[in-house]
């Protein structure tokens, strides 16, 4: 059995859930996969099975990506996203991760991949327009709501695609946080509180 802590996060772009993600596994120790050493991981599947050094290789070799970063390009379309294999092979990637460490996951359909885990514990992290708005412009080089909205749409279809959920639904979380409402230190106090407590 699995008895890795795992966190997943799920977040409105411009919202900070990133930049909260990398708070929790710091104030933690745990590690922190978003997208890009998913897609690292998912690309081994099927070469060599991601074999366990390749594993901790990415693990210890791989840098998440800045908490800036913002895609705002084909995420979740007809050519990219919604790619069976590739999400399949993320999947499994995903699960291979969180079996072999405390992690906190950003996106990519964590919180519904990891569902069946003892010490899971799925986060979803929204804001107000204005915070948002804020957020857009002086952390994402000047993107607009319009823009963030956008990028939401994409992944709310990229979630209901794979999971046949709604993106967002309180439902499908052990929480959701505003953080136009609490601050990004405070909301990662709330979270670890939270896991903590809660601990199988």
């Amino acid at each position: 059995m699995n008895n890795h802590t795992v966190i997943t996060i799920s977040r409105q772009y411009g919202s900070g859930g990133r930049e909260l993600a990398n708070k929790i596994a710091e104030k933690l120790g745990y590690k922190l996969f978003d997208r890009q050493i998913v897609h690292l991981a998912a690309a081994q599947i099927g070469i060599d099975d991601l074999s366990e050094d390749n594993l901790r290789n990415l693990e210890n070799n791989v840098t998440p990506l800045s908490l800036s970063f913002i895609p705002f390009f084909n995420f979740g379309s007809r050519n990219t996203g919604f790619n069976n294999d590739i999400f399949i092979n993320e999947a499994k990637a995903i699960r291979k991760l969180a079996s072999d460490n405390d992690c906190v996951i950003l996106g990519r359909c964590a919180d519904f991949i990891l569902e069946d885990l003892p010490n899971h514990y799925s986060f979803f992290i929204c804001a107000n327009d204005d915070y948002r708005e804020k957020r857009g412009k002086e952390v994402y080089d000047g993107k607009s709501l319009k823009e963030l909205n956008e990028e939401d749409n994409k992944r709310a279809n990229y979630y209901k695609y794979y999971t046949k959920q709604n993106w967002g639904d309180p439902k499908n979380y052990d929480m959701i946080i505003n953080t136009s409402k609490v601050s990004l230190d405070k909301a990662a106090d709330i979270i670890i509180s939270y896991v903590k407590s809660n601990k199988k």
